[in-house]
């Protein structure tokens, strides 16, 4: 199909259909929807089921449990925590500025894809309160009595009446019991294939992957689409949608914007897309195979600065997959491609056959 042409098809086609599809995802989540439901889980006592998913939500003071099951909860645009068997969280604040959450019993793990200016994220597990900093993966074991980075980086204040912060960064873990500990290395492979919290994180955000493809392509080059989380109703789920910019979950899987889609910057092995369904082309750019291209890759925010108090409700108080990080790699840009460094990982590699930071 000549390029003209199918520029002209697809931004035709945009325009007919994106007034009824917008009608349908409707963007009304909030900290504390419940977005998937496997197994048996309560809110309050009262049951969840798969139906559940971007209707019940866990109000302020509300616990969800799980027995033989698991709960994946929105939290604020970009964040999702999941619970996994035999575990119990409660909401402390869903506040989007100030978003709370206590782990009472088990285990829980936060996906940070994106951090909001301004929002504190906090995970309190026993007397210690974590603050996370940065995009990655945390998981939270209250049966075990310990917290770890798989890639990301927390402050964490180990009692409330403590002054001191101890930083946890990324392949890093701690121990949570009421005094200031020294973090510890630990090996995120071996711990990772013998999680089944991780391995059920990891399946989620693919899925999460697929619907937000799904949806950006549906609204590639309109406006009339609301950022934040979004309802994909043949996926029964919310998945985030960006303003602008593609970004990378900490398995490898991307978030597009419909801009970024509109504009050629999404990356399929061989394929550039939004204008680049022809192997070596795209109007916005497009993708050769071996790892070519000319788009950066995704934008990652930086740390935010840890303030003197950085957790504000009390004084003193990824690893895996394919890559986080994009790598420079030929004339372009390559994503990381299976492992935590080197071809690919949280930290590049992969695409088009190696890189670096």
């Amino acid at each position: 199909m000549p390029r003209l042409r199918a520029i002209i098809l697809l931004s035709l086609a945009t325009s007919l259909f994106v007034p009824y599809a917008f009608a349908q995802y409707t963007n009304n989540a909030r900290p504390g929807t419940i977005n998937t439901v496997e197994g048996e889980a309560t809110v309050n006592g009262q049951p969840l089921t798969s139906q559940s998913a971007g209707s019940a939500a866990v109000a302020q003071g509300q616990t969800v449990t799980t027995t033989n099951g698991k709960v994946e909860m929105l939290l604020t645009p970009g964040v999702f925590l999941r619970l996994g068997d035999n575990s119990a969280v409660t909401m402390v604040s869903p506040d989007m500025t100030e978003t709370e959450v206590q782990l009472d019993r088990g285990t829980a793990t936060v996906e940070v894809d994106y951090l909001y200016n301004g929002n504190a994220m906090l995970v309190d597990q026993g007397p210690a309160q974590a603050t996370l900093l940065k995009n990655g993966l945390y998981e939270f074991d209250a049966t075990a009595g310990e917290m770890r980075v798989f890639d990301g980086e927390a402050a964490v204040s180990p009692s409330p009446n403590s002054k001191k912060w101890i930083r946890v960064k990324d392949h890093h873990e701690l121990a949570i019991t009421g005094q200031a500990t020294k973090p510890r290395d630990f090996n995120g492979e071996e711990v990772a294939s013998a999680d089944p919290l991780y391995q059920w994180s990891k399946m989620r955000a693919d899925t999460l992957g697929q619907a937000n493809l799904a949806l950006s392509e549906e609204y590639a080059g309109s406006s009339n689409y609301s950022p934040g989380w979004m309802w994909d109703p043949g996926m029964y789920m919310y998945t985030w949608m960006p303003w602008d910019g593609m970004f990378m979950d900490p398995f490898g899987d991307g978030f597009y914007s419909p801009w970024y889609l509109y504009g050629g910057g999404y990356i399929w092995p061989g394929y550039g897309f939004g204008g680049g369904f022809w192997p070596g082309y795209g109007y916005g750019g497009g993708y050769y195979p071996g790892g070519y291209g000319s788009r950066p890759g995704p934008v990652r925010p930086g740390p935010r600065p840890l303030p003197a108090n950085p957790a504000p409700t009390r004084p003193g108080s990824g690893f895996g997959g394919r890559g986080m990080a994009s790598a420079p790699v030929g004339r372009g840009y390559s994503f990381g491609g299976g492992g935590f460094h080197g071809g690919g990982g949280f930290h590049g590699g992969g695409g088009g056959g190696g890189g670096h930071r």
